[in-house]
């Protein structure tokens, strides 16, 4: 056992509701922190439509067990409340560093000692914020896929500091609810997953910036030629594109272009992805 109980995520957006609501329908007591009341609002919306998800598509789930995951969680604007009894704080503010160093600086005097901070960047390296913690022994990277119900890795890595007992208290952890942790051996930007995922999403924002194929093609070719599931830009919706901007807004210049592209002709109009008004394709939650 990790001997983890009371879990905190920081952020109520797409991923940290899912992180937070699986955490919570595996069994554990989960408080959800975002800024304000206006983000709380539409982290419920989130959970709310995770219960039908689970509901749907989870093999065993029970208008009972779907409703106690509700029941234990907690949701706050006050960080020292979010923060003040939990074992394990996992992280999901938007991909910027300067956001998350800030959060970490804050965290650094309200959790108790034996707290373990876990980041979920997509991208940032842990080495970037770890000083920024107070206890770099006991900091480190875990990693969700989107969609975690389904899509269950979760990317366990750490800091030349971070302790190995943490490391490994963390991956059981993971494995608790009901992930399959994925060690990663040493630092490296985008992990595993993403290491894989992010060029290849680049890739099709190029060409569609670039003036060479309209969105729906670039799925459509990939989809047919491959076999996949889904096309890049389904991906970005599904992902969602404020996400995709603050990863590329952050790269070299050539990056930034695509950023600028993704801002002025989706973001600006409203099209963030599936369940914001849609991205790359209409809205179906809409």
């Amino acid at each position: 056992m990790s001997q983890i109980a009371h879990v905190t995520v920081l952020g109520a957006g797409v991923l940290g509701t899912q992180i937070a609501y699986q955490t919570a329908y595996r069994g554990f007591d989960v408080t959800v922190y975002d800024i304000g009341d206006e983000a709380l609002t539409a982290g419920r919306k989130r959970l709310d439509a995770l219960v039908a998800a689970y509901r749907a598509e989870v093999e065993g789930a029970t208008e009972a067990s779907t409703q106690a995951a509700l029941d234990r969680l907690t949701m706050t604007t006050d960080l020292a409340q979010a923060a003040g009894n939990a074992d394990l704080i996992i992280e999901a503010v938007p991909e910027r560093l300067d956001i998350k160093r800030e959060t970490y600086e804050k965290l650094a005097a309200l959790a108790p000692e034996r707290t373990i901070f876990a980041t979920n960047s997509s991208t940032l390296l842990p080495s970037d914020i770890k000083d920024f913690t107070g206890r770099p022994d006991r900091f480190l990277a875990l990693h969700f896929a989107n969609q975690i119900w389904k899509f269950n890795t979760a990317e366990v890595m750490g800091t030349a500091d971070t302790s190995p007992a943490v490391f490994d208290t963390v991956v059981e952890f993971a494995r608790e609810i009901g992930m399959v942790p994925i060690p990663v051996l040493k630092e490296r930007p985008g992990y595993v997953l993403n290491s894989l995922l992010v060029p290849f999403l680049n890739a099709a924002l190029d060409l569609a910036a670039g003036g060479y194929a309209q969105p729906q093609d670039v799925d459509n070719v990939w989809r047919i030629a491959t076999g996949a599931p889904m096309g890049p830009f389904q991906i970005y919706d599904v992902v969602g594109l404020g996400t995709a901007y603050n990863i590329l807004a952050s790269g070299d210049e050539h990056s930034q272009r695509l950023a600028a592209w993704l801002k002025e002709h989706y973001i600006d109009r409203g099209r963030l992805g599936v369940g914001a008004g849609g991205g790359f394709y209409d809205d179906p939650q809409a």
